[in-house]
């Protein structure tokens, strides 16, 4: 009887485990699986020390004449001649161009006739005036009489020389319908055309004078009080690589109104003649940065950290990273010099600093390098993470077959 119920105990229980076995793969399904620990991320990094700069500021310019005027007519009409172009060297008195010469022509035509007719007036008021003087001298007339006629002589000679005064100035205005270069030089530019109406001192065209030349360039407002007249600077000629020897001979009293720059010109030796227009690197010593040491870093360290810069400094002790604000002073070649927020010794992250957060646990970055490049970058970067593991010293020749 025992052995009977004790069977049917047996056949329930394995019923009811039955039961349960779907019910449990159901349960196991719908778990999640323990996500994987999220790997340690390998970075590069460097020690931060203090370097010499070797960047120094260079500034691009260009060869000017020293003086360059701008001629026009000094009377309007039409452009009918232009003989100038541009580059075409001048010299003193050889005609540029001429403007319609019609008008003039006529004006000093009709002064030439008023010059006619005054000086007719003139002589009928001197035979008038010297007839009288012959009758005063006989009492036939007054002496008032004889004043009047003076008096109308002394008109008719006033009136004449104003006429020839007229005639003269109108000569002189057809004379100016022929624009004559008064100084030698290089046209370099050209600003009317034949058959445009041009009015009086209207620049037709530029003459760079020959004489001195003058290295044009323009700094920024922050930099221009380090540029004095009287410094010497050095002069890179683009197209040879020649270094000249300059002067600086002007600084602009105000800054450009369009670029807010202020122009500087550099006074160059005489016989340093160069082409006009010629393109040339200027040099100024009291710019450089050559002999300055600086902490340096290269621009792939930094990134944007609310308003500022910031980098990732490395805790060496417990291989955790923090972020730590940085002010960036200026560029040097490639890197970028900072002012401040690092001392000498600390460990900084340089790639891939956009995908680290704080607190973030990393190890150093080991690349495949020989064991003689390996010991230098160990040496260069002054880590102090955990070294390396040793080179594989190369295995022993294997023993011949014949041994």
């Amino acid at each position: 009887m025992t052995n009977k119920i004790l069977r049917v105990l047996d056949l329930s229980s394995l019923r009811t485990a039955l039961l349960w076995i779907p019910v449990a793969v159901l349960v196991a399904g719908c778990s999640k699986p323990e996500p994987a620990p999220e790997p340690i991320r390998a970075v590069k990094v460097v020690t931060v020390q203090a370097e010499p700069l070797h960047s120094r500021l260079e500034f691009a310019g260009d060869v000017r004449a020293r003086v360059t005027s701008a001629l026009g007519f000094r009377v309007a009409g039409k452009l009918i001649k232009r003989q100038a172009e541009v580059g075409q060297r001048v010299k003193v008195g050889q005609v540029l161009a001429e403007l319609d010469p019609s008008d003039y022509r006529l004006a000093a035509a009709a002064a030439q006739a008023q010059v006619a007719a005054a000086l007719t007036n003139r002589d009928l008021a001197s035979a008038d005036f010297k007839r009288y003087k012959e009758l005063r001298e006989q009492n036939f007339i007054s002496g008032a009489e004889l004043e009047r006629r003076e008096s109308t002589l002394k008109a008719a000679q006033a009136q004449l020389e104003q006429a020839q005064a007229q005639l003269a100035s109108q000569g002189n205005q057809a004379g100016y319908t022929r624009l004559m270069a008064d100084v030698s030089g290089v046209v370099t530019a050209v600003q009317a055309e034949v058959g445009q109406v041009v009015g009086a001192g209207t620049p037709v065209v530029i003459i760079a004078q020959d004489g001195p030349r003058d290295v044009v360039f323009t700094v920024p407002e922050d930099r221009v009080a380090a540029v004095k007249v009287g410094e010497p600077v050095g002069i890179k000629v683009w197209a040879n690589d020649d270094l000249l020897d300059g002067k600086v001979r002007e600084v602009a009293a105000s800054a450009d109104p369009v670029t807010r720059t202020f122009q500087v010109k550099v006074e160059l030796a005489a016989k340093d003649e160069l082409p006009l227009g010629a393109t040339v690197t200027v040099l100024p010593p009291s710019m450089s940065r050559e002999g300055l040491t600086a902490i340096k870093l290269p621009t792939s360290a930094l990134r944007r950290d609310g308003g500022g810069s910031a980098v990732w400094v490395l805790d060496t002790g417990s291989m955790t990273l923090r972020s730590q604000a940085v002010q960036v002073e200026t560029a040097d070649g490639n890197d970028v010099v900072i002012a401040s927020g690092l001392t000498p010794g600390m460990v900084v992250v340089v790639a891939g600093v956009h995908v680290l957060a704080p607190g973030q646990k990393v190890q150093i970055y080991q690349g495949k390098t020989t064991p003689g490049q390996a010991a230098k970058a160990a040496t260069a970067a002054n880590t102090v993470a955990t070294p390396a593991p040793a080179p594989v010293a190369p295995a022993a020749p294997a023993a011949s077959a014949g041994k």
